[in-house]
């Protein structure tokens, strides 16, 4: 398995693409003056608390107050404002918690009116971007993410990622991190550091201290509401969170960009140093890596998979559907029920790269292809669990119903990625296809009439579509010769529609697919 990570940058953002091994499970974009993604602390006021909600709303300069429920303000929420307080009124020089006298912990079950009031100042973490007409959703019990750990400040306890299933690694980290842990933090292990040195896991933690020390001198003069502490850039927090020896080549675009991302790589694993490099040619990156023509033809209503099967995204107001379709392929399959499994462990891979690219959160159910069999049933929820173990986002799958229907629950921290496939009608004032996309229904028509035995065939599309399809070495038409050994014959017609194209049989009789 090898990973890529493909940086473009424009004026206005800079996107990043992840693939594995080649393909593109991962499209982010970081646009310039968005002040409010998922990490960031604020120095906030209190505008209301509502009991009826147990819940308050904070004025974090957004447009829309965020909203911070009871059960996100911590435990130890007590001890958080009382050293706001004393920090913001140039009370405090030092700021490690060494010696910070702890407030008792607030009741599980409390109301919010005896914790918090208007106009009190708090510091908030972003744990959800804005989305829609919504306000970003706050946390008070504030983590600051590293490398190898995760430093939680107001608190005193040491946890392992439950992905380390090591008993002995957990423990021999445990004893690690306690010996070095300061006092007041609360100290987080990643999955990341299994294996790792003391000196490794005590340098992330002294750059987090600095982190955290020089956020609270910021206080003392921060105006209110502000931004006191910001997350890393997206490639820094990709790579922080995923970079392992599966990555083979970072590519960036932009000179100021691939100095930061090389600094940081050379920080965090200095050996992998040499894959990051700057990418300097007339051909776009996304074009280069093929980026692009993924973008069009993965984030249609439809998407196309092999052998035929495809499946069919919905997205409505309460929940995303997606329905899995078999399609018009030959049934090579000894009987109905390994067909079913065959499309439904494909599908399940290509369902697992959609919700990761299309960041798709809330409620998802799936509607697999049928099954009789018990075994094919746990052996698709097994494969689906396995395709999802890289996807950060948290996320839980329930075993497939009577219905055959399979719900997934996917933690949603900012808005789903939305592309458009559909462009500008050159002929007229509405929106068509892609041209990619166009290619794509031919070829998936193509294959449907090849595989029923037509001998002769003849195809006939607009000139532009019939011009791309001849162009090259391998052509298109080529590709169909090499994989099928028919030679198919195309005509171009200027009087089509950009959308038009038909197949015709030797007979000169329109086939209808």
């Amino acid at each position: 398995m090898n990973k890529e990570l493909i940086v473009r940058s424009s004026s206005d953002a800079v996107d990043f693409a992840l693939l594995k091994d080649g393909r593109l499970i991962e499209l982010h974009k970081e646009t310039e003056g968005f002040d409010f993604s998922v990490g960031d602390i604020f120095l906030a006021k209190i505008r209301k608390a509502l009991p009826g909600l147990n819940a308050a709303f904070v004025n974090v300069g957004y447009e829309k107050d965020g909203f911070l429920h009871y059960h996100d303000l911590g435990p130890n929420v007590k001890t958080m404002l009382k050293f706001v307080k004393k920090a913001t009124s140039n009370q405090l020089k030092n700021f490690s918690l060494r010696d910070f006298p702890f407030e008792q912990e607030i009741d599980k079950n409390g109301s919010i009116a005896d914790t918090l009031h208007s106009n009190q100042s708090v510091l908030v973490q972003v744990v959800k971007e804005p989305i829609s007409t919504k306000g970003p959703r706050l946390s008070s019990e504030l983590s600051l993410a590293g490398r190898y750990i995760v430093l939680v400040p107001f608190s005193d306890r040491v946890s392992v990622s439950q992905k380390i299933e090591s008993k002995e690694e957990k423990s021999r980290l445990k004893r690690l991190v306690k010996s070095i842990k300061p006092k007041g933090f609360s100290v987080i292990i990643r999955t990341v550091a299994e294996g790792k040195k003391v000196a490794d896991i005590d340098k992330d933690l002294q750059n987090l201290m600095k982190r955290w020390e020089n956020m609270c001198k910021k206080l003392h003069k921060a105006h209110q509401p502000s931004k006191v502490l910001g997350e890393l850039n997206k490639a820094s927090s990709i790579l922080r969170d995923m970079f392992n020896d599966s990555f083979t080549s970072i590519c960036v675009d932009d000179e100021v960009t691939y100095n930061q991302i090389s600094n940081y790589v050379g920080k965090i694993s200095p050996d992998k140093e040499s894959i990051v490099s700057h990418y300097n040619s007339k051909v776009p990156i996304f074009e280069k890596y093929g980026i692009e023509r993924q973008i069009k033809t993965s984030f249609g209503k439809t998407v196309t998979m092999k052998k035929g099967a495809y499946l069919v995204i919905e997205h409505t107001e309460a929940m995303h559907v997606i329905d899995v379709n078999s399609g018009n392929r030959s049934n090579k399959a000894k009987n109905q029920e390994d067909t079913a499994l065959e499309v439904n462990m494909i599908s399940a891979t290509e369902i697992a790269r959609q919700l990761r690219l299309r960041d798709m959160g809330g409620i998802i159910v799936v509607d697999f292809i049928d099954m009789n069999n018990p075994d094919n049933r746990k052996k698709l929820y097994d494969h689906l669990r396995d395709e999802m173990n890289d996807d950060r986002a948290k996320h839980k799958i329930l075993p497939p119903s009577k219905f055959g229907l399979i719900q997934i629950t996917r933690q949603r921290v900012r808005p789903e990625m939305n592309i458009k496939t559909r462009e500008k009608d050159p002929n007229g004032d509405g929106e068509i296809e892609a041209p990619i996309v166009i290619v794509n229904k031919i070829n998936a028509d193509l294959q449907k009439i090849l595989k029923k035995g037509d001998k002769k065939i003849t195809l006939t599309a607009h000139p532009f579509i019939a011009a791309y399809l001849m162009k090259g070495f391998p052509s298109p038409r080529s590709k169909w010769f090499f994989d099928f050994k028919k030679w198919v014959k195309i005509q171009p017609r200027d009087a089509y529609n950009y959308l038009e194209y038909h197949f015709y049989d030797q007979n000169g009789s329109i086939i209808k697919v």
